[in-house]
């Protein structure tokens, strides 16, 4: 079956080709039924078509159908008057295949016929008839166009090709195998193609926020969904007198700030992207009038009477947890319900071990760039670094800084070009020394403070030991620590001996009350 327009100039009895009446005479192409909508004014020219349809196919049912249009070039009108007759249709694709034949009508009707048809709000394929002179028949030919992309492997592999471009560029084309952070790269280019709605950042320092608002920029120029540029504002250094002036503008007439007219960011990102970093930092009353913008695009500068208008993407970036945000009341509890549209928390690096080697193979290529050499890395030396870069106990509490930091000193390091396993092993001790100093742990640094071997705990016994350590240095003694440790099992003992029990326990661990103390 075939729904179209009368072609009314192609169509007419003194052409050759007439593309209507050539849908009839395809020999592969065997036509139950033909539509043909028409206006009232062309009805002989359309009730002569159908006769001669009728002398070539007798088989083909034809249908007329007025379908008077003011404007056939009113895009508003077709589209409305189309969408209404594909709502009345009754379309039986279980019985029924259905065809738009997009040769007649005019390039409006044409954009319709294709949006309904996409949409499926009309159930059909496209169809495009061949003038005999571009064919080796005289009956010339069709050419069906199906929407469903996946029957034109072609097409179908480029668009496949470009969508894991646009994923790898998000990842800065390193090679992921971490599964759960390859589904959330392939959700946020998703979202940033499709939408303009704010975008949240959750990850902890260093793993890659600011890195990550950058590239997405970059992705939504290439799909023009932005023309202008990134604007980048760190939340953290917005306090003070300044901070909504910074954010929102001025004008000179401010009383106090006079000759210090300023745009600021919100008028500067216009058409392009705003990213918040540490959003968490920015004072409520900014948070406030951020949340209007974002609503309803609109803004007064400090001193203004008239609002400017701004629209652009909005992304922000936090560090805290969005259970943290909104215990701490850091975010506005209205700002929070809009950010929370779209949140991607980004993991840690030590939660991608096994995307650890790509990542060290990218940090290498950095460095090289930066210092213009050329590193090898010893077989030894990679399995020792990439082994510690994978072990549970490695933090990384900078996450990608650490890494990128490690990796540059030992290429910068590097004699003749070549890190070696002795370069390798300083640098994990190096490591694991700042980090120690840092008492990025508090319970291993507790441990270090007391025990001649912290490294010999157990990670099962480290974090009891600790808490009984923190215990003994808050109590006047050791039976008081006892009775304050055992307070519920000594209740079914008939002897209570705290103090015993503490002292066993602290031998296990080669510690006794006075060391414990001491070292608090």
């Amino acid at each position: 079956m075939v729904i179209g327009f009368l072609g009314t100039s192609l169509d007419q009895t003194r052409r050759s080709w007439r593309p209507s009446l050539q849908l009839c005479s395809q020999p592969d192409f065997p036509l139950a039924r033909f539509e043909l909508l028409y206006d009232p004014q062309y009805r002989k020219l359309a009730m002569s078509l159908a006769q001669d349809i009728e002398a070539e196919s007798p088989d083909t049912e034809m249908r007329l159908i007025e379908f008077p249009l003011d404007n056939p070039w009113d895009f508003q009108e077709v589209y409305g008057k189309l969408y209404d007759l594909a709502e009345k249709y009754g379309f039986d694709e279980n019985r029924e295949r259905y065809h738009v034949h997009l040769t007649t009508g005019t390039h409006v009707a044409q954009i319709c016929w294709f949006l309904l048809t996409e949409s499926r709000h009309i159930p059909a394929a496209l169809l495009q008839s061949i003038p005999p002179y571009k064919t080796d028949t005289a009956r010339g030919g069709i050419d069906i166009i199906d929407l469903d992309l996946s029957r034109y492997d072609a097409l179908q592999h480029r668009f496949e090709a470009t969508a894991r471009a646009y994923s790898s560029r998000l990842r800065g084309h390193i090679d992921t195998k971490n599964r759960p952070f390859l589904k959330l790269i392939e959700r946020l280019e998703q979202v940033a193609s499709l939408s303009n709605d704010p975008i949240m950042l959750v990850g902890e320092t260093g793993t890659g926020k600011t890195t990550l608002a950058v590239r997405l920029h970059e992705l939504k120029l290439q799909r023009r969904r932005l023309r202008g540029r990134l604007v980048t504002v760190n939340c953290a250094g917005l306090q003070g007198p300044q901070a909504m002036a910074t954010l929102f503008g001025q004008r000179r007439n401010v009383t106090g700030l006079a000759g210090t007219e300023r745009a600021g960011f919100i008028s500067e990102a216009n058409g392009g992207m705003l990213f918040l970093d540490n959003i968490d930092c920015l004072p409520h009353a900014e948070q406030g009038l951020l949340l209007d913008v974002i609503e309803s695009g609109t803004f007064h500068p400090l001193g203004a009477d008239t609002p400017l208008t701004s629209r652009f993407h909005l992304v922000v970036a936090t560090r805290h947890s969005l259970a943290e945000l909104a215990h701490n009341k850091l975010i506005r509890p209205d700002l929070l319900a809009r950010l929370m549209l779209w949140v991607f928390p980004l993991p840690a690096l030590r939660a991608r071990p096994d995307d650890m080697e790509a990542e060290i193979a990218h940090e290498l290529e950095k460095a090289e760039k930066r210092l213009s050499l050329k590193i090898g890395l010893n077989k030894e030396a990679h399995a020792r670094y990439l082994r510690f870069a994978r072990d549970a106990g490695t933090l990384w509490p900078g996450n990608y800084r650490d890494l990128g930091a490690s990796i540059t000193r030992l290429c910068t390091l590097a004699e003749r070009g070549r890190i070696t396993l002795p370069m390798v092993d300083a640098e994990i001790a190096l490591l694991r020394e700042q980090w120690r100093a840092l008492a990025l742990d508090p319970d291993q640094a507790l441990l270090d403070s007391c025990c001649d071997a912290p490294d010999a705990v157990d990670p099962f016994d480290r974090a009891q030991l600790a808490a009984v350590v923190r215990a003994c240095r808050a109590s006047a003694s050791l039976s008081a620590a006892g009775r304050q440790l055992f307070a519920v099992s000594r209740q079914g003992k008939t002897s209570q001996n705290d103090s015993d029990r503490l002292r066993k326990y602290l031998a296990r661990f080669g510690l006794d009350w006075e060391q414990v103390t001491k070292s608090g």
